[in-house]
């Protein structure tokens, strides 16, 4: 019969001492205290380790647990996690693996506690940004701080619903803003992806997904623009009169005359001008392009002729602006034209948002280049800068039409100036009754 293990005392506990060789108290039922062998650092003894240790066995395996350190842990508490140990063993439980298991049930509620929508909406954030402009990325950043975070921000985004994000679109529709719910569903939509590929605890679905079908749908505007030759002809002559600076004077005719995007001709710069070859060379890096686009072409350009008449707005503009790097600087020589500079003249001169904006110009050109002057599709979206395939399947290439797009170009100015000569005899003739 075995020797009884006589049960240990905190007195024994206080006076044990460590020697040069491990040491095993036993205090009973499976518990004992481990004595490491003695450690020294820089030559003296370091005080002995006491380590409270629990060995059972388990379905014919035999597991050792640790209940931690004396006198951290006590005598008394290491015999009271020794006797809830052997409940659970009575139980059918193994004690080890349930530790474990409640360990990593605290990991993940402390993990889930420290995952608000806000947090991981920034780290998405973060991570996207790098495939968006910068024009974007505020937007978006714009839209997260306005009309999500406010509602949501703080939230678990384990907890939030789809009907919590109903309520946040509902009321970006309250103010009639129906493409910005949309658009802001699908902003949380991506959070919400996010989560789930980087297994954030308890994010298994997206809630957003669907809730497109529960919202207004936008009416569809076309962008303003004028596609009357006789309003096109009196809009030219107005842009002649407006007594504005020099410098927006020049941007308000070569919106038209140019066509391309309103913030591809804010950002114009002398150094991509070559008025003796006629032609501007705008940097790929500067159109609307994806990121990834650009990365695939960067350092080419996409050529835009320049006609008689661009030529001649440029060489008057040319003393005014060429201190600076930018053909219309701003305020500052610094920094380009505001993008509200354009479309504000515009309003001066009489003309609202609905009638014609900068962009506007764009579609006026494609209809007109068309149905007025004839010239091909193909050589018309080369032009506009839009990547689209052409009849064989393959993405245009831009340098494809040059030789049309150079006649097109000239063509284009001639009839904007035809048209002016049109309006003003249409109005002498009204004024001396002809």
């Amino acid at each position: 019969m075995p020797k009884k293990a006589m049960p240990l005392t905190v007195r024994k506990i206080e006076t044990l001492k460590a020697t040069d060789k491990p040491q095993t108290f036993f205090d009973g039922d499976g518990l004992f205290l481990y004595v490491p062998e003695k450690k020294y650092t820089n030559g003296k003894p370091l005080p002995a380790s006491k380590l409270w240790r629990f060995k059972y066995s388990f379905q014919g395996k035999v597991v050792l647990m640790s209940f931690g350190a004396y006198p951290a842990m006590s005598l008394h508490d290491a015999r009271e996690r020794r006797q809830d140990a052997r409940t659970m063993l009575a139980n059918g439980i193994n004690p080890n693996e349930a530790r474990r298991q409640q360990r990593a049930d605290e990991e993940r509620s402390h993990a889930v506690q420290g995952n608000t929508f806000e947090r991981v909406a920034m780290e998405w954030y973060n991570t996207a940004k790098s495939q968006w402009s910068d024009g974007h990325a505020v937007t978006i950043l714009s839209r997260l701080k306005r009309d999500v975070f406010p509602p949501l921000g703080k939230r678990l985004i384990s907890e939030i619903t789809a009907a919590d994000i109903l309520a946040v679109l509902r009321l970006v529709e309250a103010r009639q803003a129906f493409e910005s719910a949309h658009r802001i569903k699908t902003i949380i939509g991506q959070v919400f992806t996010f989560a789930i590929v980087s297994s954030i605890p308890d994010v298994v679905n997206n809630p957003a997904a669907g809730l497109g079908k529960a919202l207004k749908q936008p009416i569809k505007k076309n962008m303003a623009a004028i596609l009357e030759p006789d309003k096109l002809g009196m809009l030219l002559l107005d842009i002649d009169g407006y007594a504005g600076s020099f410098v927006v004077i020049c941007a308000l005719k070569l919106a038209p005359m140019l066509f391309v995007r309103p913030g591809e001709l804010r950002h114009a710069m002398w150094r991509d001008v070559d008025l003796e070859k006629a032609v501007w060379q705008l940097p790929i890096e500067a159109t609307k392009l994806t990121l990834k686009e650009k990365a695939s072409r960067k350092g080419q350009t996409q050529t835009i002729p320049l006609s008689r008449q661009a030529v001649m707005v440029l060489r008057e503009l040319y003393p005014f602006t060429s201190g600076s790097e930018y053909v219309f600087p701003g305020r500052s020589a610094s920094r380009v034209m505001s993008e509200n500079t354009i479309n504000q003249a515009l309003r001066t001169l009489g003309y609202n948002q609905e009638t014609i904006t900068g962009h506007g110009f764009r579609a006026t050109a494609r209809t007109m280049l068309h149905e007025r002057l004839c010239f091909s599709p193909d050589a018309i979206e080369a032009q506009l800068g839009h990547v689209v395939p052409d009849r064989l399947g393959n993405a245009y290439n831009r340098a494809k039409h040059l030789e049309e797009r150079i006649r097109m170009m000239q063509a284009w100015s001639d009839f904007l100036d035809s048209l002016k000569v049109d309006v003003k005899g249409s109005l002498q003739n009204r004024l001396t009754g002809g």
